[in-house]
């Protein structure tokens, strides 16, 4: 999980909060202590920290909670908001024809970032290219010709070629009619020196980019905050992609960075695949760092991943206590590109992410990926009406699938378990009703 000690620390602090008996001084007082170690822990800037003490301390103790929140509620509010705050603007990269120039120091992911980039601007119905602006480490060529190859897009690079301007200028020239997104990789150093801010200049002022986006390793810690002020300084960079996020305890550093140079965090890489990576929103990513779940980035995922099925009439026909094996197909078909199960669990609100969090993951995933190839063995008629599925028909299916009877029963058995609960849910017009707004599926 993303910062997972932290996430532990603030979730123990609002549960305190949520069981107090009363909400005095001194709970108040031992509530920003705990807030301060936890964010310290995490490498958040110290002085941050303690702009954020005060404040919490003061609207908790001085603010009236609103009419109808209790006491420990308009609390909790509180630490949030505060959270959020810390974490600066958000802003989304525009979905329309751009040059983005990626910056950053040695081994802080920016080759990495440029593949998933390309692969977020392609779910988003764009052409990217990728340009191989990096002419002085030997592997960044290899590298990113290798990455664009894996996510399918477009390559330029000069392995014999050392001046950066030029090969920038060309990959540029190469795709300005054919793509709609160029992305360019330049180069790092193991510290911001005169030649690299002297490159990054040169780049900026023969290729023009639209976006000047700084790269930078989560684990980076205290040193994040002077890192994103010396490349602001330098090229007055438009946004900040945090990586590695996923690997490390002390992430508070790089995300605290965004809001000391004012420059917003626009991705989180939380893995090592090409999908791994996210649109930073403060306010979503408190929430799940709070157990509070994240609903909204479940369900964009969700619609990503039925690529282009109509994700509203899914949930609809499911809601509705109507569920074949065919509908039971798709879910699984969904949650498959969604991602690994551990990263779905972290969207879902504190009990039901507990709840999921106390599986084997792999063996869930494993069990899910059988039930598909079961299913693929079965007639349509079958999957529409699975009551017709008796012993005859159990041998049939399994032998297909290269299974046993009893794999093909305990799919049968998880189907009926899924129909009950899908008609439970069903009948409860109020909790379906409350959902399918959230959702925003209308009334």
């Amino acid at each position: 999980m993303v910062m997972e000690n932290l996430s532990e620390s603030l979730k123990g602090t609002l549960q305190k909060i949520a069981s107090a008996v009363t909400i005095d001084t001194k709970l108040i007082k031992e509530v920003v202590r705990d807030i301060q170690r936890a964010l310290l822990q995490s490498d958040v800037n110290v002085k941050l920290v303690l702009e954020l003490s005060k404040k919490i301390e003061k609207r908790a103790l001085e603010e009236k909670p609103p009419a109808g929140m209790s006491g420990r509620e308009h609390v909790i509010r509180i630490v949030y908001d505060e959270l959020v705050e810390i974490l600066g603007d958000s802003r989304e990269l525009p979905v329309k024809k751009q040059i983005i120039m990626l910056t950053g120091l040695y081994g802080q992911g920016k080759t990495t970032s440029a593949g998933k980039l390309a692969t977020y601007f392609k779910k988003k119905g764009l052409r990217p290219a990728v340009v191989a602006g990096d002419v002085h480490r030997p592997a960044a060529y290899d590298q990113l010709k290798q990455i664009a190859e894996q996510v399918d897009v477009p390559f330029y690079g000069d392995k014999n070629e050392k001046n950066a301007v030029k090969v920038v200028k060309n990959g540029v020239e190469k795709f300005k009619r054919s793509a709609d997104v160029i992305i360019v990789d330049t180069s790092g150093r193991h510290k911001l020196e005169n030649d690299l801010i002297k490159e990054m200049e040169d780049i900026f002022k023969a290729t023009r980019p639209d976006e000047k986006i700084l790269v930078m390793d989560a684990a980076v810690g205290q040193q994040a905050g002077s890192q994103a002020k010396a490349f602001n300084d330098a090229v007055n960079i438009t946004g900040i992609i945090i990586t590695k996020l996923d690997g490390t305890a002390k992430g508070g550093g790089a995300l605290s960075a965004a809001a000391e140079v004012g420059a917003p965090i626009i991705f989180i890489g939380t893995g090592e695949h090409p999908s791994d990576f996210e649109r930073f929103d403060p306010e979503r990513f408190i929430s799940r760092l709070l157990g509070m779940g994240d609903i909204k980035t479940l369900l964009e995922k969700a619609e990503e991943s039925l690529k282009g099925k109509d994700a509203e009439e899914t949930a609809r026909r499911m809601m509705s206590g109507k569920f074949t094996l065919h509908d039971m197909y798709e879910q699984m078909n969904m949650l498959s590109g969604m991602g690994p199960l551990n990263k779905i669990a972290e969207m879902l609100p504190g009990g039901m992410s507990g709840k999921i969090k106390g599986m084997d993951m792999n063996t869930t995933q494993d069990k899910l990926r059988r039930f598909k190839i079961i299913m693929d063995s079965m007639t349509d008629e079958e999957m529409e009406d699975p009551s017709l599925i008796r012993a005859s028909r159990v041998k049939r299916i399994a032998r297909g699938a290269g299974m046993e009877n009893k794999d093909v029963k305990e799919l049968i058995k998880y189907y009926n378990m899924t129909k009950k609960m899908m008609k439970g849910f069903s009948s409860n017009r109020k909790m379906r009703k409350g959902l399918m707004k959230q959702l925003q599926f209308g009334n």
